[in-house]
């Protein structure tokens, strides 16, 4: 079990479709930790380079520093003492640990995220809950299930304006078909935000 002097851990989880600003507001949180002098560490899967290989970057175009790793027993390790945290430099655990694009982190995510929590860790995890197919994504509904604080976002379906809440992939401009890889990493070239009524596969 890792261990932590702080108390007070618990797990906020950001979630809802590309799009529809969650790595922005995990950054608007994160950045208000830095500014409270709270020792943080920020994580993001090194599969996602599409803005930038070593920062949290939002569509609209804020970030932060993060460490890029390839799943979560890397969290772990780092975590641990085997890796730099960004504002911490000893080996104690970060009083907030934020995590973007949770998603891609894979199934050892949960046991960590509860341990870090049960340590008194800050956690803030932003990712989404649903697939391209509209599918619970991995292990973030059980994530959802288990959070103090809970926010679902909601994008703007580009076809009618409505309140979007499902990642619409597109492969040469035609719905995906349900039985494509989950894992894709792309963003307006590859995806848009629908609703419920717009959102479209192929069989």
């Amino acid at each position: 079990m890792l261990k932590s002097p702080y108390h007070g851990g618990h797990l906020e989880v950001i979630v809802g479709p590309m799009f529809s600003g969650k790595s922005e507001e995990l950054i608007r949180r994160v950045t208000r930790a830095v500014i409270a002098r709270q020792q943080v560490a920020v994580f993001k899967p090194a599969i996602d380079d599409r803005y930038h290989a070593t920062q949290v970057a939002s569509h609209a175009g804020r970030s932060i520093e993060a460490v890029a790793v390839r799943d979560a027993s890397a969290i772990r390790a780092h975590l641990a003492g085997q890796g730099p945290l960004l504002s911490s430099p000893e080996t104690e655990l970060p009083e907030v640990v934020g995590l973007d694009e949770a998603q891609f982190f894979g199934p050892d995510l949960g046991p960590l995220v509860l341990d870090l929590a049960e340590a008194g860790v800050r956690v803030i995890l932003a990712g989404l809950d649903l697939d391209f197919r509209a599918e619970p994504f991995g292990c973030i509904p059980d994530l959802l299930a288990r959070a103090e604080s809970v926010e679902k976002l909601t994008a703007i379906c580009t076809v009618c304006g409505a309140p979007a809440t499902r990642s619409q992939r597109l492969i040469g401009g035609q719905p995906a078909r349900f039985d494509d890889p989950v894992v894709l990493v792309g963003a307006q070239e590859t995806y848009e935000a629908r609703c419920r009524v717009h959102h479209e596969l192929r069989r």
